[in-house]
């Protein structure tokens, strides 16, 4: 036991822990082939299995706090972009750089995440995380012009990309396999219920204070949590060796990076983008392929900066493949939908983040609810009914059109983002519980990184055919309205087609075959 996991890490503040749910069913976990959970026996453990590691509750809900202002950050800045560019006198092009230096940072960190989960503590990560976090956002809110303010999100994505493979990592170490869909739940509801939150919230302070009290509000919320942190949290892992691979950091970086900012410029439509979209994605696919080569080869010698091997794994090639998806589904609506409401229909940015409320509110709401059913039936009897309302979701959208009434499309909303609900838990749970324990941060690694590939994707996929559709028609002499609405029918049209492609991988969804039950030692 380590002299530093004292009395205040076995006593988590109420409101943190009532995140983690701490009574439940004490069943026998279950895997069957078939995915529903039936009579097919695994290995099983007495009830201690089912016990949180005293300090774990409190650690965990303060990680998902955390985790949910960092969330809530990086979805706040697409409404406020406008006023920024005015206040701060820059053009799109380069206002853009707040949201794209953002994601590249966050490209270029996250694959060092296994690295860095392995070779330092929890308490050191967080602490770190969150300092970068909070140092980022009063940068931001005191810059005096657009390069301090974008040094402001580079350092904020610092913070960020830490803390989803930290929380990540961190449940599957600390939680039992038979408990792991309830808390995997409730980390849904930062996944969903942030983003959903973040345009309405810039909406409200746009509309009667500066951009400068986006990050205001922030600072002290960001503060607390660090404080929280350097209070509470202690380690309840066991670090181990690990050899940091320079040159792979490198082509990490310029593999991912490049990637997503080449997405990120095809999402700029055809004439804006400062650069061939074709060059940087050629130089990311190039990246990638050289550093999965690389990541082979260390496994030989010192060890990998990513352990690729994780993607060999049945379970969590599909469930990541079908993540994928969905996750390009995610980003792509928010791009989309808004513009429909502003361009279209004429909404002000308050009604457009409020109308998109509900839908995130849904998600929150079923994602903790898909999480208990997890635990008793396994993932395929939620995965596949869930991409089937993704699926439709998306099909209902690409029926909008300038007289659609609100409630259709806040229907439809819902009925997606019901869909995620009941695929993000599950395929999260089942992909990382198909793997050892000490693959757990390279596969959350691989996971956070390629959600950000998806995001890009989505967003480069829904606008690159948005504004396609809508320039052809507008030059054919169609008003603007109706060609924006148009542009939005085909861009959720592709999409679900594309979503026709994760009903039918849904189905090879499996519950891994063996549930690692090892105890979690504290120190």
């Amino acid at each position: 036991m380590n002299p530093h996991h004292d009395a205040a890490s076995s006593q988590p503040p109420s409101s943190a822990a009532a995140l983690i749910p701490q009574t439940g069913a004490s069943q026998s976990p279950r895997a069957a082939a078939d995915g529903t959970g039936g009579a097919e026996p695994v290995a099983t453990v007495d009830s201690k299995a089912h016990e949180l590691p005293a300090g774990a509750a409190g650690l965990i809900g303060l990680l998902l706090v955390s985790a949910f202002v960092v969330i809530l950050n990086e979805t706040v800045m697409g409404v406020a972009l406008s006023r920024l560019m005015d206040d701060l006198g820059v053009s799109a092009a380069t206002g853009q750089w707040l949201t794209t230096g953002y994601l590249l940072t966050m490209a270029i960190v996250i694959p060092a995440t296994g690295f860095l989960m392995q070779r330092f503590t929890i308490r050191q990560l967080f602490i770190s995380a969150m300092s970068l976090f909070t140092l980022g956002t009063a940068i931001a809110a005191i810059a005096p012009g657009f390069e301090v303010l974008l040094l402001g999100r580079v350092v904020q994505a610092g913070g960020t990309a830490i803390i989803m493979p930290l929380v990540m990592t961190t449940v599957m170490n600390l939680i039992p396999a038979s408990r792991r869909g309830q808390v995997m739940g409730t980390m849904g509801i930062v996944i969903s219920v942030a983003p959903a939150v973040g345009p309405t919230l810039s909406g409200v302070i746009l509309a009667s204070l500066s951009w400068r009290w986006i990050f205001i509000v922030m600072l002290p919320i960001a503060a607390l949590a660090l404080l929280l942190g350097l209070w509470k949290v202690r380690n309840l892992t066991q670090t181990r060796p690990a050899h940091l691979d320079a040159a792979s950091l490198l082509l990490a970086a310029v593999g991912f990076g490049g990637l997503i900012y080449g997405l990120s410029l095809l999402g700029e439509g055809a004439g804006h983008a400062p650069l061939a979209p074709w060059i940087p994605l050629v130089v990311g696919v190039s990246g990638i392929a050289v550093f999965v080569e690389r990541q082979n080869r260390l496994l030989r010698g010192r060890g990998p900066l990513m352990d690729v091997r994780v993607v060999k794994e049945r379970s969590f090639a599909i469930s990541l493949g079908v993540l994928i998806i969905g996750f390009m589904a995610l980003f792509g609506g928010l791009i989309v939908l808004p513009l429909f409401l502003q361009n279209v229909l004429g909404f002000t940015t308050l009604k457009t983040g409020l109308l998109m409320l509900p839908g995130g509110l849904t998600m929150g709401l079923m994602s903790p609810i898909a999480g208990r059913l997890f635990d008793r039936v396994g993932p395929r009897p939620l995965v596949t009914p869930g991409a089937i309302a993704l699926s439709g979701g998306l099909w209902i959208l690409s029926t909008l059109h300038p007289g659609s009434s609100v409630a259709l499309i806040v229907v439809a909303h819902c009925v997606l983002m019901m869909g995620l609900a009941f695929m993000i838990t599950p395929l999260m749970t089942t992909g990382l519980g198909s793997l050892k324990p000490e693959l757990y941060p390279h596969g959350s690694a691989i996971l956070n990184t390629l959600q950000q590939v998806a995001g890009a994707a989505g967003t480069a996929l829904f606008i690159s055919i948005l504004s396609t559709t809508t320039s052809s028609h507008i030059a054919r002499g169609v008003d603007a309205a109706t060609a924006n609405a148009e542009g939005v029918q085909q861009a959720f049209m592709w999409g679900g087609v594309i979503s026709i492609v994760a009903v039918l991988a849904s189905l090879l969804v499996r519950r891994p075959a063996t549930i690692p039950t090892q105890r979690v030692p504290l120190h």
